[in-house]
């Protein structure tokens, strides 16, 4: 995708139709049945962090990290787990696509479906060293739809401080594929259409539950913010960009 088809891309998303067989004599055509997606107790795996703990410290620190990877977000992916384990999906089966279609009163896959995204998410968009500002096509496209590099740290900032108790601030590509920052309590996200007031392809998510920050920044959450800023991975945002900019018909 050239930069000038990049920058032109705001359609928004076509949508799905569904099927519903009638209930009479076989067709003389008959049309396959859709693939099933069958879930077992160890269908999801808690992703590896791909750099050691104390890699981003000091803006975050090794205990912090450690507890948060390895305790609650493997907690999320065990109960994830056994919540689908033994069901089954006419769907493709990724998370996504789970997430994109849960209920609200689905609490075991909205909760830990949730979190398991969220923090895959997290981890990889996060660094130590590389770029310290979004380059490129992110810069410009920033600039385009949120005022700047400088205006969307403080938007972005802004929603993470003000989410109240626990939740996460986002920068995502809505449906009409421009930028647009956000926020959502506990462990929704702007997939879950079903679930969130403003929907969308997350490309940069922040952890603003005390669990993420408490152990060096106890009450300061703007400061954790300021910290967490300062290791996001853009490299790893501009990725997801792309392919989420690559999604909207």
């Amino acid at each position: 995708m050239d930069k000038r088809t990049f920058l032109k891309v705001t359609g928004a998303a076509g949508a799905g139709l569904v099927l519903t067989p009638w209930m009479g004599c076989a067709p003389s055509n008959p049309q396959p049945s859709p693939a099933t997606t069958a879930f077992g107790p160890e269908t999801f795996k808690l992703p590896a962090l791909g750099f050691g703990f104390d890699a981003l410290a000091p803006a975050i620190d090794a205990a912090t990290m450690e507890i948060h990877h390895g305790k609650h977000h493997a907690g999320y992916v065990r109960k994830l787990n056994a919540a689908l384990d033994g069901t089954s999906t006419s769907g493709d089966g990724r998370l996504e696509s789970l997430l994109a279609e849960v209920s609200p009163d689905n609490a075991a896959l909205r909760n830990n479906g949730g979190g398991h995204y969220n923090h895959t998410l997290y981890w990889e968009v996060m660094r130590p060293g590389g770029p310290a500002a979004p380059e490129g096509d992110l810069a410009e496209l920033i600039t385009r739809d949120l005022g700047g590099v400088e205006a969307f740290a403080a938007a972005f900032a802004k929603a993470g401080a003000t989410q109240f108790g626990s939740g996460w601030a986002w920068l995502m590509v809505n449906g009409e594929g421009k930028l647009e920052v956000t926020s959502t309590p506990n462990q929704d996200n702007p997939l879950m259409t079903q679930c969130v007031e403003r929907t969308g392809t997350p490309i940069l998510g922040m952890d603003v539950w005390e669990h993420a920050y408490y152990l060096n920044y106890q009450n300061r959450r703007k400061a954790y913010i300021e910290a967490f800023m300062s290791v996001v991975n853009w490299e790893a945002v501009s990725a997801r960009l792309e392919g989420a900019i690559s999604q909207v018909r």
